[in-house]
């Protein structure tokens, strides 16, 4: 048995696969495009969170550091908010970031348990670069952010 399709019903059926199959190809470019955006978004606000919080704790920790050079008794405020900007990183950060910052908060810790420095030892520490406690942290921070700028 032999079924005539008519021409008409054949052209019909076309445009509407065609029309199907542009729809759907439209809309899922769009979500692409959507979802690209949202994520360079997203990371663009992660980075500017993670600067602003290494920033602060390079404040804090440099402040604390110049206490712990000159005084027997800890400011304890200061390295609770030490402390708490590394609880921070463990949310946000890398563990090499992480890692780094607790190096640094038990470098001051133990810097309170060596004799005050005079201000000549201090400017001789600053000569020789043995003040500047922060640069592996900032190194680390410097490789976090170029291996988030190849995410993008």
């Amino acid at each position: 048995m032999i079924v005539l399709i008519n021409p008409s019903v054949v052209s019909a059926l076309a445009a509407l696969a065609g029309a199907t199959i542009g729809g759907l190809t439209s809309v899922l470019a769009s979500w692409l495009g959507q979802h690209a955006q949202a994520r360079a978004h997203w990371l663009a606000q992660d980075k500017v969170r993670r600067q602003e919080l290494y920033k602060e704790y390079i404040e804090a920790a440099s402040k604390c550091n110049i206490h712990a050079l000159q005084h027997d008794e800890p400011d304890i405020p200061g390295l609770v908010e030490l402390y708490a900007k590394v609880g921070r990183m463990r949310i946000l950060s890398s563990p090499k970031v992480v890692e780094s910052a607790e190096l640094i908060a038990r470098r001051i810790l133990d810097t309170y348990l060596v004799p005050n420095k005079t201000f000549l030892e201090l400017r001789d520490m600053t000569n020789n670069g043995s003040i500047d406690l922060l640069r592996e942290f900032t190194e680390t921070c410097r490789a976090e952010f170029e291996s988030l700028r190849a995410q993008f």
